[in-house]
């Protein structure tokens, strides 16, 4: 029996890199999943991967539109009867553009990288206060911690640190939201991964930079989708039961914040 046997997880953005590694650890530990993905293209790959895994589902969910999430929540419920796991692994990252420093852009990503996280807790915690027992995994990232990795020479203007900005704060939002729920045997967690070893990373960050980013870390080795889920199992798990508000580092000893 798996260590998430029966209980039924949301897992955003599961359609391909950490969030696809996700649901299949998750099913693999007995758990029934929900693909909450945006892109049906990704989607229905992910499910033809997910096949014959478990028991899981697909709903189109845009994280960034409150009726999506709440369309999410209420699908999951007439399917399973309850939610016990929402892991907010969606993020706007393989189609990041970092050269970007206006105040539109950077709102968008805040609608996404955030507020949907705070969006898919406010549209699944009703279920988990109700039952009494929930947990909630956000995914924050090592980037959030790179204060010294800005632009250097010449002033053009002040930057917005999109991607850093968005994922700080789903730090900041993973105490709030579990001062608040930890009263309904709720726990709030995160986790930052450092960089992986993903499709979108390979698209990201040049190719001659691949190479040197295990150097970076104190264990000399790359960050793969899959050293991340046993993380999120153990957040997820009864192994957690006080465990709230704390965020941990997975990415062999880049970031060690106090």
């Amino acid at each position: 029996m798996g260590r998430l046997q029966d209980k039924v997880a949301i897992i955003t953005g599961a359609g391909q890199g950490i969030g696809l590694a996700y649901a299949q650890r998750f099913l693999a530990e007995g758990a029934k999943v929900v693909v909450a993905e945006i892109n049906e293209e990704r989607a229905d790959s992910a499910m033809k991967q997910l096949k014959g895994s478990g028991d899981v589902i697909f709903c189109r969910t845009d994280i960034s539109d409150e009726q999506s999430t709440l369309d999410c929540a209420a699908a999951t419920l007439e399917q399973y009867g309850k939610i016990d796991v929402l892991l907010n692994n969606a993020a706007l990252y393989y189609d990041i553009d970092n050269d970007r420093n206006d105040y539109e852009y950077l709102q968008r990503v805040f609608a996404v990288n955030l507020h949907g996280a705070w969006l898919m807790a406010k549209a699944c915690s009703p279920s988990m206060v109700e039952q009494r027992w929930g947990r909630i995994v956000n995914q924050s990232s090592g980037a959030a911690y790179l204060y010294n990795m800005v632009p250097m020479g010449e002033f053009h203007g002040l930057g917005a640190f999109t991607y850093s900005q968005t994922k700080w704060s789903v730090i900041g939002l993973t105490k709030f939201l579990a001062s608040q729920l930890g009263q309904y045997n709720v726990t709030v967690n995160c986790i930052a991964p450092g960089v992986t070893m993903t499709e979108a990373t390979k698209k990201i960050v040049p190719e001659e930079y691949i190479g040197m980013l295990p150097m970076m870390s104190a264990m000399k080795r790359p960050l793969e989708a899959e050293h991340l889920t046993g993380t999120a199992v153990f957040f997820a798990s009864e192994d957690a039961d006080l465990v709230t508000g704390q965020t941990l580092c997975v990415d062999g000893g880049t970031c060690m914040p106090a």
